[in-house]
């Protein structure tokens, strides 16, 4: 939920809702700690193996470094253009998701295929107060990213109402 703004949360609407801004916090961090592994293999690699000292201009030593580069731009860039794209709704029949960097992907999960809801968080989103909501149907899992703790735990409630009832109303 986007705390600017006083809006209803994404469980209690029918249309697109954005995400916290902490949500590219979580993302930079989560990048540079990536970079930073990446890197130090690269720096081990160039060390201990004899054929990418041997020239300091050898192609895969400069296309690996351009690798590198290329990398770090996307780990800058990407988050902001994931938050200015994310969105995702909740209504009566349906979770919609939409989100991506360079592919962009539209996941549509009706509620009668839900086998199970659960709120999950990971070392850097627990850090920051966030976590993820993740949808289990028969054909794989759907994830409403980056949400507030609160927010999370009331949208795992509203999907689980909506299929308490749709359970009902079968009867």
């Amino acid at each position: 939920m986007d705390m600017e703004t006083s809006e209803p949360t994404g469980a209690e609407t029918d249309s697109y809702r954005r995400l916290n801004r902490k949500c590219m916090l979580s993302m930079y961090i989560t990048n540079g700690i990536t970079y930073t592994i990446l890197l130090a293999a690269f720096i081990l690699l160039l060390i201990f193996v004899p054929a990418l000292r041997e020239s300091t201009f050898s192609i895969v030593t400069i296309l690996a470094a351009a690798g590198m580069v290329l990398l770090l731009v996307y780990f800058i860039v990407g988050p902001r253009i994931y938050y200015d794209r994310y969105r995702y709704m909740i209504t009566a029949d349906k979770v919609d998701v939409r989100y991506g960097i360079i592919i962009l992907r539209h996941i549509l999960v009706p509620i009668e295929r839900v086998h199970q809801v659960e709120v999950s968080r990971g070392p850097v989103n627990n850090m920051l107060g966030l976590a993820n909501v993740n949808i289990t149907t028969a054909g794989g899992v759907a994830t409403i990213s980056y949400l507030e703790i609160d927010e999370a735990e009331k949208i795992v409630e509203r999907l689980t109402e909506l299929i308490n009832s749709m359970l009902r109303d079968r009867e």
